[in-house]
């Protein structure tokens, strides 16, 4: 299958590099930092879940607010920067903390660094794309992002055995990456110039005009939603690595083996989706979601985490480019940010509720409660997808 990545503008391939740095950077961090948490800090599964949803809660809450002011001023150059800067100012407190709390602070500022960027990332995305394209441009940029997402745990497998282990050191070498990503933003995306009034001429936007969307945005929401209860934190992945009997030096091999499935898949999946439509492919996603799961809690070993983690894989691949251009295809082009930043708020609810049941279930039942109440939240959402367009072409 030929891939359309050609008429890509390079303003997405740039952004998909910046992604690629930070996402480096973040995963350096956490590819170790669960087990870290658990057997360092002494926190349990519980707390770990909670600190996740917290996390990811308020990465996608957060976007609500800069996908808005990024459609307000018109801007979203400018707060994508703020973004990435925030994330890479908090990656110096990693190596410092001594107690799950101060993790759980550096946590929250990384991820409202990554809320204030997402949204309005993702509307320059499509700002910059022809609608023709739209797919295969999420598809590239998400594609990138996760080559970062396996590059951060390879070197930190390599850090950890060039540094004995020296897990605080490791953390310390992930600052370097997330200063490129800010400085590669701000010296290499413009921002393109429209047709726009300034900001001071533009009428604030209204309540009315959110609730207005329409109802195939309105579904697309309803189904990031469902998507997100279904798909527990990936620090789950690595502690049943752990729990498999892996090499604290090599846990982050759990990370790399998703992420470079996921990489693989990405950009394939939103070209094609460009010309099938993206219901069959997110349908497609929840069944290896579901399958991963099922493998994680019923199958013991080592073989068990490969199996899991590469299904795993194939479902992120499959689905999450796939919901950002579906958000794209349905909102008002002078809403998009305000529309990702929806999404992502709704996501980010559900994100934290699924963290936080899935450490409960994992503490109080072992590990697969906690990933077989994924697994049929993944087989439910796929009466969702039944509502979205398909199987022609997604509207531009």
């Amino acid at each position: 299958m030929a891939i359309r990545i050609s008429g890509v503008p390079r303003a997405v391939w740039t952004l998909g590099l910046v992604s690629m740095f930070m996402d480096i950077s973040s995963e350096m961090i956490h590819s170790l930092l669960p087990v870290y948490l658990v057997a360092g800090l002494g926190a349990s599964p519980a707390l770990l879940g909670i600190i996740e949803g917290v996390a990811e809660a308020t990465a996608s809450i957060s976007k609500i607010f800069s996908g808005w002011l990024s459609d307000r001023l018109g801007r979203r150059k400018l707060l994508a920067v703020l973004g990435y800067a925030l994330g890479a100012a908090s990656k110096p407190v990693f190596p410092l903390a001594v107690t799950p709390f101060e993790v759980l602070a550096a946590r929250f500022v990384d991820r409202v660094g990554k809320g204030v960027r997402g949204a309005p990332r993702d509307a320059l995305v499509a700002d910059v794309t022809p609608p023709e394209l739209r797919g295969a441009a999420f598809g590239l940029r998400q594609a990138l992002d996760t080559v970062g997402a396996f590059t951060g745990p390879l070197l930190a497998v390599g850090l950890m055995l060039a540094l004995h282990n020296d897990v605080r050191a490791v953390f310390g070498w992930a600052v370097i990456p997330a200063v490129i990503a800010v400085l590669l933003l701000a010296l290499g995306v413009e921002e393109p110039r429209n047709e726009r009034p300034a900001a001071s001429a533009r009428p604030p936007i209204r309540w009315s005009q959110v609730r207005g969307m329409g109802a195939p945005f309105w579904r697309a929401v309803g189904v990031g939603v469902l998507f997100t209860l279904a798909r527990i934190s990936e620090a789950f992945l690595v502690l049943r690595g752990r729990d498999a009997g892996i090499p604290l030096a090599f846990i982050p091999f759990v990370l790399i083996a998703m992420n470079l499935i996921y990489a693989l898949v990405a950009a394939p999946a939103g070209s094609l989706s460009d010309r099938i439509g993206r219901r069959g492919l997110l349908a497609f996603g929840l069944v290896a979601l579901a399958a991963a799961e099922a493998v994680l809690a019923w199958v013991g070993g080592i073989a068990g985490v490969i199996v899991g983690v590469g299904l795993w894989g194939l479902h992120m691949g499959c689905t999450q480019g796939l919901l950002a251009a579906l958000v794209a295809d349905t909102a008002p082009a002078d809403l998009r940010g305000t529309a990702f930043g929806l999404f992502n708020l709704a996501s980010g609810l559900a994100m934290l509720a699924a963290g936080a049941l899935a450490g409960a279930l994992w503490s109080a039942f072992g590990a697969p409660a906690a990933f077989l109440t994924g697994a049929a939240f993944a087989l439910a959402t796929l009466a969702g997808v039944a509502t979205l367009p398909g199987p022609a072409k997604a509207p531009a």
